[in-house]
């Protein structure tokens, strides 16, 4: 929200909004002459407002969209004005999956920043290269995630669109995986014939999310039955693969990545097939990726304390934490310890083996209170202390605290130098880390 915000305040429309609280993000919008009101309440809702802008987690019984349906004032979700703003562009690329899309975007931006493209990009966590996690660029060029969550992406025009994986995840919403590859099959398509999907090809059965589309469709993955494809994977002292890219037409580059994990060379592969399609030269591409070190909260350094290195990750699916930690693996540590706080009940409790079983990878798990993201009020009997179980059930040592404060405590009573710490999950665990660090 905070992006299409400043989009809009940039195209000289008068934006105001509201929050919970201050925060960096609320901190530039005001820099922008855009009015925050922290606490949302039906006196906020004036008048003079032509137009609502609200998210999936703003529910019916919300003053600030009762005042907005009271007073008849015309109202967008926050994914039918991404649409309505897509529209405005000559090729927008809307950048979809289960996982990864905030790594993918960033990858894709980067690129592109490095090509002098000139985009406008909206991105789900913030990128260094843009201050942010929004920047207005002066091209036709126009970038953006794109979620499945409550079938969002559906609200979008993309011409260019990469799927880079579906799995279950987001159940709370969709009742299985047939549901939600239902829901990437009607994103595919909403692409135009002169248009183009970038797809995964390991997604299984990945061609009953192609077939009969009127675009083109570009593949990648691990072996040469797709169209992109690597060989001779290799990993520096910091875990950040390198690999020899080929493409159409037997082309080859050298890549070196400079984020870790195996997982991310389907994300550079995604991306540099996109570079491929906008005739970015592909030295520039690769030099772009080179430079990439990742986003805010995805395998995040934030510092050391007593020699014990902290990183942060935003991993909350079984999927993504198996990625973490195995990237991880490769990083230079004695202890491997994973700091997890749970992302909603509904979340915990579809993938409470898968979650137990991924969490394993760590030496030493810690866990801290389930995050209900403001969205659930029925924990449907789950709990951190169920997830321990499971994790204990694997002979696994696991420990739960019910305080960030009896957490940090732990830590430095049994961190030692040369530990790794992982603080991981899509809530607030990242304070974790940073109240050790004193940031």
């Amino acid at each position: 929200m905070s992006g299409l915000a400043e989009i809009l305040a940039d195209a000289g429309f008068t934006v105001s909004g509201s929050d919970k609280k201050k925060s960096p993000l609320t901190s530039r919008l005001e820099s922008k002459g855009i009015h925050i009101n922290y606490g949302q309440r039906e006196e906020n809702i004036t008048p003079d407002i032509e137009l609502a802008i609200f998210t999936s987690a703003i529910h019916a019984d919300n003053p600030e969209y009762i005042a907005v349906q009271k007073a008849g004032i015309p109202s967008l979700t926050r994914a039918q004005l991404l649409g309505q703003i897509m529209k405005n562009y000559a090729t927008p690329i809307a950048i979809s999956g289960t996982h990864g899309k905030t790594t993918a975007t960033s990858m894709i931006s980067q690129i592109l920043l490095e090509a002098h493209a000139d985009p406008t990009v909206s991105i789900g966590g913030m990128l260094s290269s843009i201050g942010g996690n929004i920047r207005v660029g002066n091209s036709d060029l126009f970038v953006t995630e794109a979620c499945e969550y409550t079938n969002s992406f559906l609200s979008f025009y993309p011409k260019i669109a990469v799927i880079l994986n579906i799995e279950a995840d987001h159940l709370d919403f969709f009742k299985d995986l047939a549901d939600i590859r239902s829901s990437f099959r009607r994103f595919a398509q909403l692409l135009p014939a002169d248009g183009t999907l970038i797809i995964n090809g390991e997604i299984p059965d990945y061609r009953e999310i192609t077939e009969g589309l009127p675009c083109r469709v570009i593949t990648f993955g691990h072996d040469s039955s797709f169209d992109y494809w690597p060989q001779q994977i290799r990993y520096n002292e910091l875990a950040c693969p390198s690999f020899v890219l080929h493409g159409p037409n037997d082309s080859r580059s050298s890549i070196q990545l400079g984020v870790p994990g195996d997982h991310n060379i389907l994300n550079a592969m995604a991306a540099l097939a996109l570079a491929d399609l906008l005739a970015i030269d592909r030295k520039t591409a690769a030099t772009a990726l080179t430079t990439f070190t990742g986003t805010g909260r995805r395998f995040e350094y934030k510092g050391k304390i007593g020699g014990v290195t902290i990183i942060d990750d935003y991993a909350h699916h079984p999927t993504e934490i198996t990625a973490t930690l195995k990237a991880a693996a490769g990083y230079p540590h004695k202890t491997l310890w994973c700091v997890f706080q749970p992302h909603t009940y509904s979340r915990t409790k579809s993938f409470l083996g898968e979650f137990a079983q991924a969490l394993c990878l760590a030496d030493k798990i810690v866990l801290a209170d389930i995050y209900s993201a403001d969205r659930e009020t029925d924990n449907l009997g789950i709990s951190s202390q169920t997830l321990q179980q499971e994790i204990e059930k694997l002979g696994h040592e696991c420990y739960y605290f019910p305080t960030f404060d009896e957490i940090e405590n732990f830590l430095l009573e049994n961190c030692i130098n040369g530990d790794l710490l992982i603080t991981m999950g899509a809530g607030d665990v990242l304070k974790i880390g940073e109240n050790l660090l004193g940031i």
